[in-house]
């Protein structure tokens, strides 16, 4: 296919739009070209959006893209934009609310008709090549669709006004006229638990997703209130995806979702969004619970990410597909005979117990593994010691992956995205405190030190990085999710140019997103391109909401630097939708973490110390032993000009000359304390 055709989609560097250089047709990726042509011709657009890790938009490519049929029906009828959702989700967030306006779902492949004015007027997922299943066939709806736009244009035109007029109702936001109550957390944790999978833990039945949000929320109102049942979903739903296919349990690191409610078959493809969330919440479960198993899932996941994900210039790569050689799952997936061969007869005969391995299979007669038995009770079975019994599963499973290594692997979508990569250091940041793995911290500082080079210029945050080039100016998500891992990175090295690094992106993320006069965020800033709509995106989905994760980010530089401006910008945030979070709190979980931030301020706490000093390194491990949602932590030295600072440190210094430590809540302060068994009693209260 090659060799036969290429399109203008070769100039690119979005590894999703340059798999469809070679097809038939005619794509164009988005600008005025394509809608100059458009407008010229009268032509209706078909805008495709999709990315490099999504199965389904590689079927829709075989089956429609790559038929040469399809292919001049699509460039006869239509002028045909290919876009990554990756590169451009602004063009996604607008298009799929107007998908699922039109269908009342939502997808990728996404395949939605313009006028050449770039407005919508029909849509939806994937379509087969033909008639399948009560689905018309995509020839079928490409002569439909132009039909329509030709010999209809008044019913065009009333399908346009409507979805704009609706697109424009849902960037509005008018701020809640009602006083934050007390028991909203409380009341929207309820209504989410209502939801609850109690034998396989998550939210609803298949498929089943992470949603690492709701176990956020969970286990700060678990915190604050002590009901043991929110641990409980928690650790229950954490343990169950640990033990599923989800779970690579060889290569470490999470599969997108999983298809059935037991967490056992996945999507296979692998995003950093999905690990970076994931290594946050499983640290957290880890510093309350104590339970080794999620440590040993921080630490496996943290390897994938260095090994797999991780540039060696800096920054992490986007997505692993699902699929390799064609098939999904491939990669990942075994026989029974491939195990035995590997392992011999007397270690695959515990492994294979273990891992659920047999003749027929578990997913198209091959074997996604995952434990069916613990180490007790293979010891039992077994009737070999539980360190016998570890010691076989080490060595079966370094055998496994180190042959797994020599296969084709899935295709890696080298792009770095800011707002991604600043999920990357949140998750990164938690691991480091519970594990202090060099490497992590390395990895961490050579990502900030890349996109603070590469992806910062003229005062913008640029979105996307590929092939030696960054590009498009950054979204609210860069700003909001790189400084808020800015800061949690801060509270894991101490080191003080992160905050500084985060507040100047804060400054630039409310000068160009900021609605004065609807309160929120817009999506895309003053800088951005004008496009059908400026959308204000609320919902969480498979990475948080903007605005929910810009109101803690402004909570938290609030009680660091002291700026009141920074708190009374939060608070029109959470105002502006507080109605919706407390009216449908699912989609809301990251706001509803926000406003818990708001309502009930956390520890400020601040050491003062030399960090070479064993004594201020035990404090320092003390107050990460804890699970404190809402603390903000400082290590400041002995001679720093702390007035200079900030004001939340004036006065503060050292008692006898030994690392002190000062509590403040409420505007209150404990006395100055020098010890761990002085300190804890505080942090507990």
């Amino acid at each position: 296919m090659a060799g036969e055709h290429t399109n203008r989609l070769i100039h690119e560097t979005s590894p999703y739009l340059l798999q469809h250089a070679h097809n038939p047709v005619d794509w164009y990726s988005w600008g005025d070209e394509a809608f100059e042509k458009a407008r010229k011709e009268n032509k209706p657009v078909l805008l495709s959006i999709g990315y490099s890790a999504c199965h389904w938009c590689h079927v829709m490519e075989r089956e429609s893209f790559e038929n040469e049929k399809i292919a001049t029906l699509m460039n006869e009828l239509f002028v045909n934009i290919k876009v990554d959702r990756e590169e451009r989700p602004d063009l996604d967030e607008i298009y799929m609310n107007a998908v699922q306006m039109l269908t009342g779902r939502g997808g990728w492949p996404m395949t939605i008709f313009l006028t050449p004015e770039a407005k919508p007027f029909y849509g939806g997922t994937y379509f087969p090549p033909e008639d399948r299943q009560g689905m018309p066939g995509f020839p079928k709806i490409l002569q439909g669709v132009a039909q329509a736009y030709r010999e209809r244009p008044a019913d065009v035109e009333k399908s346009v006004a409507q979805i704009l007029d609706t697109l424009h109702h849902m960037a509005e936001s008018q701020p809640s006229e009602k006083d934050f109550a007390p028991g909203t957390i409380a009341e929207s944790c309820e209504k989410i638990a209502r939801a609850y999978d109690s034998e396989n833990g998550g939210l609803g039945q298949a498929p089943k997703f992470p949603n690492a949000g709701v176990y956020e929320l969970f286990l700060r109102y678990y915190s604050e209130s002590g009901e043991e049942r929110y641990l409980t979903m928690v650790a229950h739903t954490l343990t169950k995806m640990a033990q599923g296919g989800i779970y690579d349990h060889l290569g470490g690191g999470f599969h997108r979702y999983s298809v059935d409610a037991k967490w056992l078959v996945p999507h296979f493809e692998k995003m950093l969004y999905d690990n970076a969330q994931l290594l946050r919440i499983y640290s957290q479960a880890y510093v309350i619970t104590r339970d080794p198993a999620y440590k040993t899932v921080v630490e496996e996941s943290a390897r994938y990410l260095l090994r797999e994900m991780h540039d060696p210039e800096g920054g992490f790569y986007s997505t692993q597909d699902a699929d390799s050689e064609g098939e999904e799952g491939k990669f990942f997936v075994w026989t029974l005979a491939e195990v035995e061969a590997l392992l011999g007869a007397e270690d695959a005969e515990v492994f294979t117990r273990m891992y659920d391995v047999t003749e027929e299979g578990n997913f198209e007669e091959k074997n996604i593994l995952h434990p069916i038995l613990n180490v007790d009770q293979a010891s039992k079975f077994f009737r070999k010691e539980k360190s016998e019994i570890e010691a076989l599963i080490g060595r079966s499973k370094q055998k496994l992956f180190t042959a797994r290594e020599k296969r084709i692997k899935p295709f890696r979508d080298e792009k770095i995205i800011a707002a991604w990569n600043g999920l990357a250091l949140s998750g990164l940041a938690e691991a480091i405190k519970i594990t202090g793995e060099p490497s992590c911290v390395e990895a961490a500082r050579r990502t900030v030190d890349f996109i603070f080079r590469t992806m910062f210029r003229d005062g913008h945050l640029l979105h996307v990085y590929k092939g030696g080039e960054a590009k498009l100016h950054g979204y609210l998500d860069d700003y909001a999710f790189l400084a808020f891992g800015l800061l949690d990175l801060y509270e894991a090295l101490f080191d003080r140019s992160f905050i500084q690094r985060a507040r100047e992106l804060a400054e630039i993320m409310l000068r160009e997103f900021g609605d004065e006069r609807g309160g929120g965020l817009f999506y895309t800033g003053k800088s951005h391109e004008s496009l059908i709509s400026r959308t204000k995106p609320v919902f969480d989905a498979s990475i948080p909401s903007g605005n929910a994760i810009a109101a803690q980010l402004l909570l938290r530089l609030y009680h660091l630097i002291g700026s009141d401006d920074y708190r009374a910008k939060a608070e029109t945030i959470l105002r502006s939708y507080y109605d919706a979070m407390v009216s449908q709190p699912f989609g809301f979980a990251h706001m509803l973490c926000a406003l818990d931030q708001y309502l009930h301020w956390g520890k400020e706490i601040v050491v003062v110390g030399d960090r070479s000093d064993a004594r201020t390194l035990e404090l320092i491990k003390g107050i990460h032993s804890l699970y404190l949602p809402n603390k903000v932590f400082q290590l400041v030295a002995p001679d720093e000009p702390l007035d200079k600072v900030s004001p939340v440190l004036a006065g503060k210094t050292q008692v006898d000359g030994r690392p002190t430590v000062y509590v403040c809540q409420n505007f209150t302060c404990a006395a100055p304390v020098t010890s761990w068994a002085e300190l804890k009693p505080l942090l507990e209260k």
